[in-house]
């Protein structure tokens, strides 16, 4: 069993003892004590539960060691003093929600529970949050941010560009509710009325604030000022603390600023206050005041300018004025009355000859203009609804006319090819018929010479008994015997009364023989 307090052995930090038996007095035998046997993970499991039980939320200070972030997120690194050093593992969830980067050498104060890792049995703390003594948490993520931005060059003079001197379109992103917002827009229409202000509405503090400042940036960016839009672009917020300026001390908003491709001028709080921001842009105005004055400041200039021309002008011209009254005070009234009258003729011929000039001008404006809308009437006329239908109608009538006369023509070949195949066919077929009939002819020649009723019609006569045998001799009748005799033409029956046997003819026996008829 697992003891707090014992006089055994101590082993892995704790005692061990096991439990004694009873002794019974009544019995002789020696008594020995019973051993429990623990597996490994066992022990440890044991150990773990008791350990995270008694230490389920420590605070521990000391100094970072060893740190390696792993690449799933986790960070790993050693907490040590003078005397002692402690493992500790930082989650990604957590370590996420920190706003420092924790580095060797960094004291810190850490808040979590001790447990112990069972494939080593090693044990270890397993943070939540972690702060940094001595400075805060954000002003360390601050410093950090600072020096690394810094040492990739992104705070050089060399990458600051110059703003447009005089710029039609400005974006600002700020806050839409606040005085930031009115105080520029004021300050923007009392020194230059003509410049456009673009309002991108943000989230100036909280969360999600420097992923909307990030992106409203990108978003500005992502259209030209060659088409109107925003020619530079104006961070704005108002004082408050390190905390309330965090989202603008963002590594995500001060990329976004460096990756821009229009000026950027950060108007971020009051004049002692910095961010990083104000470093990486363009131009650091102290205020947003200051930034619409800064904005604005070339135009206001020029008007300035102007105004004082005018008023040297003027006062230039009142002078001119008095010099040529007292001039003309010294001159006689006669010989100014004829300057007078000279300068009212020249003057006079001069208007005529410039009206002379305006009229041949205008005439010969007039006769561009004229040959100009003939040239367009004419055009008008050849793209006439009515002048195309009639021209489409002409084009329609003429290639009927020329689809009849291929139509005739094609007829006219066809039913000539037509009218030679079908002589050539007539010819051909009487040729073969020809052909057929003399076979047909020769043929019946042929039979009719060896068939037997052409006999017949030279004069004989065919012979058949009872039965339908031929009778080729005598031999073959008897008397009273019935025959059948076909002529040439027709026949008859006759019964034998005698019989005359040819001279020198041998007398043979009677022989039947049938022949189907």
């Amino acid at each position: 069993m697992v003891a707090s307090k014992s006089q055994s052995s101590p082993q892995l930090g704790f005692l061990f003892e096991a439990d004694a038996e009873p002794r019974e007095s009544a019995t002789p035998a020696r008594h020995s004590r019973t051993r429990q046997t623990w597996l490994v993970h066992q022990l440890v499991a044991e150990a773990r539960e008791l350990v995270e039980g008694d230490f389920g939320d420590v605070w521990v200070e000391g100094e970072i060691s060893n740190c390696r972030p792993a690449s799933s997120g986790h960070l790993y690194f050693t907490l040590k003093d003078a005397e002692a050093q402690l493992p500790v593992v930082l989650f990604r969830r957590q370590a996420q929600l920190l706003r420092f980067r924790p580095e060797d050498g960094l004291r810190v104060r850490v808040r979590g529970k001790v447990s112990i890792y069972e494939q080593r049995g090693q044990l270890q703390l397993v943070a939540e949050t972690m702060e940094p003594v001595g400075a805060g948490s954000l002003q360390l993520a601050f410093e950090q941010l600072r020096d690394r931005l810094k040492a990739e060059g992104l705070f050089d003079a060399e990458r600051k560009r110059p703003l447009p001197a005089f710029p039609r379109v400005v974006a600002i992103v700020t806050s839409p509710t606040g005085a930031v917002i009115r105080d520029f827009l004021n300050i923007v229409n009392r020194r230059h009325s003509g410049l456009s202000v673009l309002v991108v509405p943000v989230a100036v503090q909280g969360e999600n604030a420097s992923a909307e400042i990030a992106s409203a940036i990108a978003q500005v960016n992502h259209y030209s000022p060659a088409e109107g839009f925003a020619e530079l672009i104006v961070l704005a917020r108002g004082g408050g603390s390190l905390e309330d300026l965090a989202a603008f001390n963002s590594e995500l908003v001060a990329r976004a600023v460096v990756a821009s491709r229009l000026p950027v001028v950060s108007a971020v709080g009051h004049e002692t206050d910095f961010t990083i921001a104000d470093f990486v842009a363009d131009l650091r105005a102290p205020t947003p005041s200051a930034a619409a004055e800064i904005v604005t400041e070339t135009q206001h200039k020029i008007e300035d300018l102007i105004a004082q021309l005018s008023n040297r002008l003027f006062r230039a011209t009142r002078f001119q004025l008095l010099q040529s009254r007292q001039h003309l005070g010294r001159i006689p009234t006669e010989r100014a009355q004829q300057r007078f009258v000279t300068t009212i003729h020249r003057l006079e011929q001069r208007l005529d000859d410039l009206g002379f000039r305006i009229e041949a001008a205008m005439g010969e404006s007039l006769r561009q203009k004229g040959l100009g809308m003939a040239e367009l009437t004419a055009a008008l006329l050849r793209r006439d609804p009515r002048q195309l239908l009639s021209s489409a109608r002409e084009k329609l009538t003429s290639n009927q006319s020329r689809l009849g006369h291929a139509l005739d023509r094609a007829l006219s070949a066809a039913r000539f090819r037509s009218q030679s195949t079908e002589a050539r066919l007539y010819r051909g077929a009487q040729v073969a018929v020809a052909t057929r009939y003399s076979a047909y002819a020769s043929l019946r020649r042929q039979i009719e010479s060896l068939s037997p009723l052409a006999v017949l019609q030279r004069g004989y006569a065919l012979v058949q008994d009872e039965n339908g045998a031929i009778v080729r001799s005598a031999a073959q009748l008897a008397t009273n015997q019935s025959v059948s005799t076909r002529l040439g033409n027709g026949g008859f029956s006759s019964t034998i009364t005698s019989i005359e046997q040819a001279k020198n003819e041998p007398v043979k026996k009677k022989k039947e023989k049938r022949i189907s008829k």
